[in-house]
This record gives structure tokens, sequence and C-alpha cells, in this order.
């Protein structure tokens, strides 16, 4: 590992519609735009990073776009994630959802946690993408596999809701717990108030039990 990506700390953010990755710990500016402008798909992230939240240089969503493209295009999985994030919002440029979910796509069959949460949650609520909760659970599945709070408790809404898997109280309090054990205050919450309820179906005998997956 060279000594940009050393100096790199890359952080979960919840914004808006999903997750972004963001760099955090700045290095030198210009070692960053040499290597950026050098091909280094790494720097030019980080560089996209720093347009996108004016972090060292005055917040510039177009650069953020044109860098985070450069690095997408060599399969930076984070820029990937981060450029669907800007076509999400509008940032700089015109609002795009399908360009959104491609980019988000794109990440997620990286294995990037954020990329993979952001495509779930485009097929859950059918932005840019034909609605798909059984898509939604998969990706979100896989994002809270790798621990991300917000995927743990989205997939939990969906057991609790029965979108896309079978109704499971169980399986919900079973996310529910792992989100706010990762620090989600709303999975603490959903928790709180679904006990009750998961105690109440599993001692009902007309109620079978169903074991959380």
């Amino acid at each position: 590992m060279n000594t940009l990506l050393k100096k790199m700390m890359i952080a979960l953010l919840a914004v808006g519609i999903g997750q972004a990755v963001w760099a955090e710990d700045v290095p030198n500016l210009k070692e960053i735009m040499l290597k950026a402008e050098s091909g280094d798909a790494e720097a030019q992230f980080f560089l996209g990073a720093m347009y996108d939240i004016g972090q060292g240089v005055r917040q510039d969503y177009v650069q953020a776009r044109k860098w985070y493209r450069k690095a997408a295009a060599q399969g930076n999985s984070n820029a990937q994630n981060n450029l669907g994030m800007i076509y999400a919002q509008g940032y700089g440029v015109r609002r795009d959802y399908a360009q959104a979910v491609k980019f988000y796509h794109k990440s997620a069959v990286q294995g990037n946690v954020s990329g993979q949460h952001n495509l779930g949650m485009m097929y859950a609520r059918g932005t840019g993408v034909r609605q798909d909760d059984v898509q939604a659970v998969r990706w979100y599945r896989k994002a809270a596999g790798q621990g991300s709070s917000l995927a743990q408790y989205n997939l939990g809404e969906m057991y609790f809701e029965g979108r896309g898997v079978r109704r499971s109280f169980a399986d919900a309090q079973k996310w529910y717990s792992k989100a706010c054990d990762n620090g989600d205050s709303r999975g603490c919450e959903k928790n709180l108030r679904l006990i009750p309820e998961y105690l109440i179906l599993i001692t009902s005998p007309e109620t079978s039990r169903t074991k959380p997956k």
C-alpha cells in the first residue's frame, strides 16, 4: 500500500438517499493532484471526494463528478458509489436516477457495502429501476452481512413488513438488534417496540414459531 493510501481513511456517512463514501485526513493537495492527473484511481477518487465536500478545496460538484468518473472508469468501487450519489442527488448535474442505479450496481457487484445498500434502496423505492422487493432484500442482505447498520435496519423493515420475504418478527428483531448494536438508534427503538409483539407472537398457540434467518 502506497503512502497516499496509508493516509486515506474511508468513512461511511448517511447522506440523503443513501450512503456516500468520503475520504478523510487530507494529505498534501499537490501530491493528490499529481497522482490523480497521472491516472492513479485512488487519488482520483480522493480528489473527487475533496471537491464533493469542500475539504481542502472549494466545493465544486462539477469537479467532483469529473474525478469520480475518471476513477469509476478504472473500476474504483468507492468512486462508482459516490458518482451514483451525485446523479441521485443532482449535485452539479441534472438528477438522473437511472444513471445512479447504473453506478450503484457497478459498485455493488464489486462488493462495496455502500453501493450494495444504495442499490437495495433504489430497488425498494422503485427509483430509477422497476420496484423489486426481492432485489432490495438481496442487496440489503449483502450490505448487512458486511456490517452496514443502515442495511441491517432496512432489512429489519423488510422482514417486519413482509416485503420481498415472508413476514417474520423474529428476523425483523434480529436485524433491528444488529443495527442497534452498530449504533443505529432507529434499530434500538424498533427493537424495543417489537420485543413485546414478538413475545406475544411466539407464545400464541395459534402461531408457529419462525427461526431467524
